[in-house]
Parts: structure tokens; C-alpha cells; sequence
């Protein structure tokens, strides 16, 4: 079939998008889902700063590549194999696909699947194969989604059933913004009710964090940024206190809100010196989780005294160490009760036309959710 899709046909691109347009809206050919995959129309999908660091380089991703992974949509046809949706169920996109067999999976990480990451490395499905071209040539699949488009083929292991009631633009957020922030927060450092937070870089998956910190019962969910209208977003958003991160003390203040260090401190911003004040906020004993992706080169100089006589720990977190099956639910149950208020960081829509004028926007720090509307 032919459809419209968001393909990046060469990464690093000169700003703004809205002159250079990196991403050309081009007609595609899909194949029809094989032994294992689904056929999804995508209804709805959220402008990420993994898309954007796939656009400017710093995740190198084979190209050409049909780009997009934080998505919702409807089940238009099933693959053999496939006996467990139904044509019409509502479904959200995972960007790891999980094959259940190998030994994170065994162990029950999911989100650090080998054959997983090898696809996504590779720009194919899970199984290896390619299902979409344009003028008979490969285009890439970007981590098992390429949801910027009017239609995705998508392995079963990349795709959530979630309730119909529950509109696309709010579900597309679940895919990556909600089970990253939130799943740091309660997976990988499973914050406990009063403990203490500071949560640095207010982006999608920051602010995600921060509702996550807030509905677990942290005692104090301490927003960090440089902007101070995402602080005000913060404030309105439940955080307990905002420290502007441009200010030459604010791991200090940080530090004094929190009487010595934060139990816990998240950084989101994708950038050495945001990790570093993160690390730097955190008490004895404290542990500091890191969801950014700052460029390949990135390096961080760590105080090896203070990380072993101060029992410190420094985590990564890649999907918010999640289990799609088990969290997408979850939360979605979490935001229907009213504890997880997502809806609350979306900016606003756009159509597939607009994808680079709105990247810049992204970039620019003007919004925090934007989502592509089919």
C-alpha cells in the first residue's frame, strides 16, 4: 500500500528545520505485515527528543529512516501468527521490542532485550526484515515504529492494547514520555512515599517524572531547568519547589531545601553538566538516575571517593526499566483515577506537513508535547 510518512533521508541538518527540512514528507510503499507483525493506522504521534537527536546527529541511525516512535493507533490487519487484537483495537507503540526469550527478557527487563536493540540498531522490525521502500529502495525502520506516517507495520512485541476510551493524542504520550519519566521513577530508583526528589530537564519525559514523583507520595519534587516558564509549568504541576538552573548556587539551594541532598535526583536533559549537578544534589547515600541521551562522545568525570564512601549510586534508565505490558496499563489506569494528570503536557497538534516547523519549536524549548494528528 502507499502511504504519507516523516523520512529523514540524511541526519545533521542545519537549523531551523522549517528552511533545511530534513524531513520529507514522502510517498511510501508498505508491505503487508508478515509472520508476527500488525498492520497499525496511527492516529496520533508525540515529537520526542529521541527523534530530534536522530535528526541532528547524535543518534546515529542508518538512513534513510521513516522516523517517529511515540504513537497510538488503530489495528487495520494481523500478520500470521498474530490471534491475540483484534481489527479495530486501540493500541499504543513501544519503541524496544521484547523477544521474551533472551536473558534480559528471561529476567524480566524487557526494555534491554538483545534481539530488541539489535533491530532498532539496525533499522529493521524485530524479525529482521524491512517493510517499507520508496522507489523500490529500503527505507529504515526507526526503532520498530516509524509512527510519523498514515500507516507502520510493527511487530506484535512493539504494540500495547489499551482501552478505547481513551483518546489518541492522550495515548500516544503513554509510548515513550510516560513509560520513561514515570518508569524512572518507580522502576529503576522505586521512589517510596516521603522521600525526596529533584527532577532536572522539564521536557515531556522530566515533567512525566515529576507527576510520577508526586503520585508515588514523594515528600519534596524539586523542579530544575534552565526556562523559567517550564519551572512555572512545574509550580503548576504540583512541584513543591523550582530552582532555575541557570543560577550559580542552585545545587546549593538544592541542597538546602532537602537538608544536605535529595534522596533522589532524575536528569533528563541529555547533558554532562545537568548530570553532574544531579549527582552533586543528591545526599549520602543517595542515588541519581539518568534518562538523557546526550551525544555518543558525552562523558561524565565522577568523584570515585565520594561515589564509594558515600555509598552513592549513579543508574541508568533506558525506557523507564520498564515492562510495556505491565506499565502501559498501569498507568493508563493511574490517569483515568486522576493521579497522573499526562494530558497536562500536551502543547497542542499539528499535521504531518508541519513536522519540521515543529521540531524547531521543540528544540527552541516552546512546548513540551506536540503530536502529530492523522
Amino acid at each position: 500500500m502507499k502511504i504519507r510518512a516523516a523520512m529523514l533521508r540524511q541526519m545533521g541538518a542545519s537549523m531551523p528545520y522549517a528552511e533545511s527540512k530534513p524531513l520529507e514528507i514522502a510517498e511510501l510503499e508498505l508491505d503487508r505485515p508478515g509472520r508476527g507483525e500488525v498492520l497499525v493506522r496511527i492516529r496520533a504521534a508525540g515529537l520526542c527528543h529521541s527523534d530530534l537527536s536522530v535528526i541532528n546527529g547524535n543518534r546515529p541511525r542508518p538512513m534513510p529512516m521513516a522516523i517517529g516512535h511515540e504513537a497510538a493507533g488503530e489495528v487495520v490487519e494481523l500478520g500470521e501468527g498474530v490471534d491475540d487484537l483484534e481489527i479495530g483495537d486501540h493500541v499504543v507503540l513501544a519503541f524496544v521490542p521484547s523477544c521474551g526469550h533472551c536473558l534480559p527478557c528471561s529476567e524480566g527487563r524487557p526494555a534491554l532485550c538483545e534481539p530488541g536493540a539489535a533491530a532498532n540498531g539496525k533499522g529493521t522490525l524485530l524479525t529482521g526484515s524491512i517493510r517499507l521502500r520508496s522507489h523500490g529502495e529500503p527505507v529504515h525502520h526507526h526503532i520498530g515504529c516509524s509512527a510519523f506516517a498514515e500507516h507502520a507495520v510493527v511487530s506484535r512485541r512493539s504494540i500495547v492494547k489499551v482501552d478505547k476510551d481513551l483518546p489518541f493524542n492522550e495515548a500516544a504520550l503513554f509510548g515513550c514520555a510516560v513509560l520513561t519519566g514515570v518508569g524512572a521513577v518507580v522502576n529503576t530508583a522505586k521512589v517510596q512515599a516521603g522521600q525526596t526528589t529533584v527532577i532536572i530537564g522539564l521536557g515531556g519525559v522530566g515533567l512525566a517524572a515529576l507527576l510520577g514523583a508526586i503520585s508515588a507520595g514523594a515528600a519534596q519534587v524539586i523542579a530544575v531547568d534552565l526556562s523559567a516558564e517550564k519551572l512555572e509549568i512545574a509550580r503548576h504541576l504540583g512541584a513543591t519547589a523550582t530552582v532555575n538552573a541557570r543560577d550559580a548556587d542552585a545545587v546549593e539551594k538544592v541542597r538546602q531545601l532537602t537538608n544536605g541532598g535529595a534522596d533522589f535526583a532524575f536528569e533528563f536533559a541529555g547533558s554532562e553538566k545537568a548530570l553532574e549537578s544531579a549527582y552533586r544534589m543528591t545526599r549520602r547515600g543517595g542515588t541519581t538516575v539518568t534518562a538523557g541521551l546526550p551525544a555518543p562522545t558525552a562523558a561524565l568525570p565522577v568523584n570515585i571517593v565520594s561515589l564509594v564512601a558515600e555509598e552513592r549510586t549513579l543508574k541508568g534508565s533506558y525506557i523507564g526499566t520498564c515492562v510495556p505490558v505491565r506499565d502501559i496499563p498501569r498507568y493508563v489506569s493511574l490517569y483515568k483515577s486522576g493521579r497522573l494528570p499526562v494530558n497536562k503536557l500536551l502543547s497542542g497538534s499539528i499535521r504531518l506537513d508541519e513536522i519540521n516547523e515543529g521540531f524547531d519549536r521543540l528544540h527552541k524549548g516552546e512546548v513540551i508535547r506536540l503530536v502529530v494528528e492523522m
